[in-house]
């Protein structure tokens, strides 16, 4: 199972994953991770007015931060994770592989 863990403010998500790093090594819940990807850059364009031909204002920059953290074995950490109350502007997302035996 993967955390991802995104975030415009580098430090809030940094403190995020500092948390779910000390409580997994408190369960002895084992983690890989966490693995810095590299961060993005968006802009989004903005009108000045409602019209679709109004004129533009400068584009919003912003940055996204994302950091993968993979929870071995332990399925239920990672659902306990997902249901913690997070600062507005982390958004967590959760991945699940899920591995079928030889033969299935």
């Amino acid at each position: 199972m993967t955390l991802t863990v995104e975030s415009g403010d580098r430090y809030v998500l940094e403190d995020v994953v500092t948390e779910i790093k000390e409580a997994a090594e408190q369960k002895g819940v084992q983690l890989k991770g966490p693995h810095p990807q590299a961060p993005q850059e968006l802009r989004v364009p903005q009108s000045a007015d409602l019209s679709a031909d109004g004129d533009r204002l400068d584009p919003w920059h912003y940055t996204v931060f994302t950091r993968t953290i993979e929870i071995i074995g332990h399925d239920e950490f990672a659902r306990d994770v997902t249901e913690w109350d997070f600062p507005e502007r982390v958004h967590i997302g959760v991945s699940v592989e899920q591995r079928r035996g030889a033969g299935r």
